[in-house]
């Protein structure tokens, strides 16, 4: 594959639309589009079965196990300091992608969901999805408020996870907590219930609050189930993503089917 096109300059009109992508939720929902950075993301849309529009490159030569699965993609070199301002990381790879943001398909209703009120950092949200991606979740309802899950942060930080997620932006949480089946789960710190006392058996939705303000007293009242998670150590709460996290591998271990080997 050999570059169809240049870019050495960062007054020229297709990199300030790409700048704009890399900065901007607004401009990313107008053209319904993100950029990817780095190897492993793009793989994950392969594997997917999603396509690059583009191939952004500081060289021409593109890694081994990428080449060959986007033979007809168009290929663009830029420069590399223009390549690095795209980039979301310090240490750029070299290799960026302009993708199609996926729309949500509508499954008949989730069965394993998570529902996230107002998580502002894309940080925090990358490994939200992340762990909700390993856990098995089908289903991301993100509220109002929330970081943009297609910036380049929060993809980044998702290491792959939104190719296998259904996600959905800008849902009305109590809205969908009247409508889905089983339980919805609020962790709350004060609640009398455990987490580890509940049964997490069948459909389940875990929501977790904003990383300061927690959960709102309408998803509170939303829920059918409000639980702590126990903490013996000096500490009083945790990071929002990582009570996610034990909230959804708790299900796992519940739900597991395989056997745990006994050694003699």
């Amino acid at each position: 594959m050999t570059a169809t096109d240049e870019i050495l300059s960062a007054q020229n009109p297709r990199f300030k639309a790409l700048k704009k992508l890399a900065e901007s939720a607004q401009a990313r929902r107008e053209a319904g589009m993100t950029l990817l950075d780095g190897e492993h993301l793009l793989d994950a849309l392969l594997c997917s079965g999603g396509r690059p529009r583009q191939l952004l490159v500081a060289d021409t030569e593109l890694p081994a196990g990428i080449a060959g699965r986007c033979e007809d993609v168009p290929l663009l070199r830029l420069a590399p300091a223009l390549l690095a301002a795209l980039s979301p990381v310090k240490t750029p790879t070299g290799l960026m992608a302009l993708v199609d943001i996926p729309v949500p398909a509508h499954p008949p209703r989730p069965h394993f969901c998570v529902m996230l009120e107002q998580i502002q950092d894309p940080g925090n949200l990358g490994a939200m999805l992340r762990s909700a991606a390993a856990a098995g979740v089908d289903t991301v309802l993100l509220s109002p408020g929330c970081a943009d899950v297609w910036s380049p942060k929060v993809l980044r930080g998702g290491m792959g996870a939104h190719f296998v997620l259904r996600l959905e932006e800008g849902a009305d949480l109590a809205d969908w907590a009247r409508r889905l089946p089983g339980q919805v789960v609020a962790t709350v710190p004060d609640s009398e219930h455990s987490l580890y006392d509940v049964d997490l058996h069948g459909p389940v939705a875990f929501a977790v609050g904003n990383e300061g303000a927690g959960l709102s007293a309408g998803m509170q009242a939303a829920a059918s189930l409000r639980v702590r998670i126990p903490m013996p150590g000096r500490m009083e709460s945790l990071n929002a993503a990582a009570a996610l996290a034990v909230c959804l591998f708790e299900r796992v271990r519940q739900t597991r089917t395989d056997q745990p080997v006994l050694l003699a």
